[in-house]
């Protein structure tokens, strides 16, 4: 598996190894082993798959508060999206500041999203599907969120003609109104049932 280290510490592209031949192919998409020789140490719990069938649909930014923070690992199967992690960990020295990933089906590449981040994509292509694995499972109650279009953080989302989303996205706060929870010098237990 290829690793690759983003602008923000943390935050990787990993790309699987595919074998090919006239039968098709077969590719490794996920791996423990493959993860912890990266130095990502995290166990998934949770599996999701979203499908927009638009181009233009944003996701996001979405996050848990600890105690049921979240490692995202996310792959696209169908389409294509532009993946954002946003690094909310008061005291990083990244704080504010977010990596932007082409993700696609024909890349064959996945984002590694730890916790303390916001997470959202937009998709590219209509009839898109994303598939994240989750480090903890969904607690509603711990579910936040950082306004997608916040011009402090001046994401580059592609032009588009319009853009759907949630009611619930767009009402998110800034990232100057938010009230982090996570502060980077505390240690984030992954993998463990809540």
């Amino acid at each position: 598996m290829l690793v690759e280290e983003t602008a923000i510490d943390g935050v990787r592209v990993l790309t699987p190894r595919k074998y090919e031949d006239d039968r098709g192919l077969l590719s490794e998409t996920y791996s423990r082993r493959a993860l912890l020789d990266a130095g990502i140490e995290t166990r998934f719990l949770q599996e999701n798959h979203s499908v927009s069938t638009a181009r233009g649909t944003v996701r996001g930014l979405h996050f848990q508060a600890p105690p049921h923070a979240q490692d995202k690992l996310v792959r696209v199967l169908r389409g294509a999206v532009l993946d954002v992690a946003v690094d909310l960990r008061r005291g990083s020295s990244t704080y504010g500041r977010w990596a932007a990933v082409e993700l696609s089906a024909s890349l064959w590449n996945q984002i590694f999203v730890p916790a303390g981040f916001a997470h959202g994509f937009c998709t590219l292509e209509p009839d898109t599907h994303v598939l994240y694995k989750l480090s903890a499972e969904y607690a509603p109650e711990f579910e936040r969120g950082v306004r997608w279009d916040d011009p402090d953080l001046a994401i580059p989302w592609p032009g588009m003609d319009r853009y759907i989303l949630s009611e619930r996205d767009r009402a998110w706060p800034t990232l100057s109104e938010l009230e982090s929870s996570f502060d980077d010098r505390e240690p984030v237990v992954r993998g463990e049932p809540s």
